[in-house]
């Protein structure tokens, strides 16, 4: 990354996942652009319960897409989803865990700090 972006907790952005690769540019961060319509910028730890969650709104996680070299996510896989499905399922008591150091800072635009540590796992 050739400029420093922050996340959450105002420090240096860390990478998320690269194995699969995750975040809008695939480069295993959770930045954003302004093309980015989904804002992905939540670095979280996947669970069952948001995996069906997220299924049930239109957005399969689980099932492996080769052509685009996804595996799919189980359980305890980490990737960066867009802020706005976080919330929905936060609000819907599904959300998953959070990695506040791989969470970029743009999360709070549209959240707080103390609804993400509720969230909070350690990377």
């Amino acid at each position: 990354m050739s400029n420093i972006e922050l996340n959450v907790l105002g420090t240096a952005l860390k990478p998320c996942c690269t194995n699969p690769a995750t975040g809008y540019f695939r480069d295993g961060y959770c930045r954003t652009i302004q093309e980015d319509s989904g804002t992905h910028v939540i670095c979280a730890v996947v669970t069952k319960e948001f995996l069906d969650f997220t299924k049930l709104r239109g957005n399969n996680l689980s099932t492996p897409i080769p052509q685009w070299d996804f595996p799919g996510l189980i359980p305890g896989s980490k990737w960066c989803l867009c802020i706005s499905r976080w919330l929905e399922a936060e609000r819907a008591g599904k959300a998953p865990f959070v990695i506040l150091e791989s969470t970029h800072q743009k999360a709070l635009n549209y959240t707080t700090l103390e609804l993400l540590k509720k969230y909070e796992i350690s990377n």
